[in-house]
């Protein structure tokens, strides 16, 4: 009798390790999941912060252009009709 009960128990005892191990892999693989998401999100907001800023900068080459040519085409006609 002692032989089939622990037989039983080490078939018991194997099922659940091979449950514990299918719930551990699962349990990586989401993890691996969430890390790339994390990172494809972190990328997203880098990439994002960095188009702001150069478009912020292009903004601000362009007024500053404007303003230049304005000034120098203003100066230049004083210049002819005044001189």
């Amino acid at each position: 009798m002692a032989a089939p009960r622990m037989e039983r128990d080490f078939d018991e005892f194997e099922e659940a390790f091979e449950r514990e191990q299918q719930i551990e892999e699962q349990r990586r693989l989401e993890l691996r999941r969430r890390a790339a998401n994390r990172s494809k999100a972190r990328h997203i907001v880098k990439t994002e912060k960095r188009g702001r800023v150069r478009f912020s900068v292009l903004a601000l080459c362009l007024t500053v252009t404007v303003v230049v040519v304005v000034v120098v085409m203003f100066e230049t006609l004083a210049w002819l009709v005044g001189g």
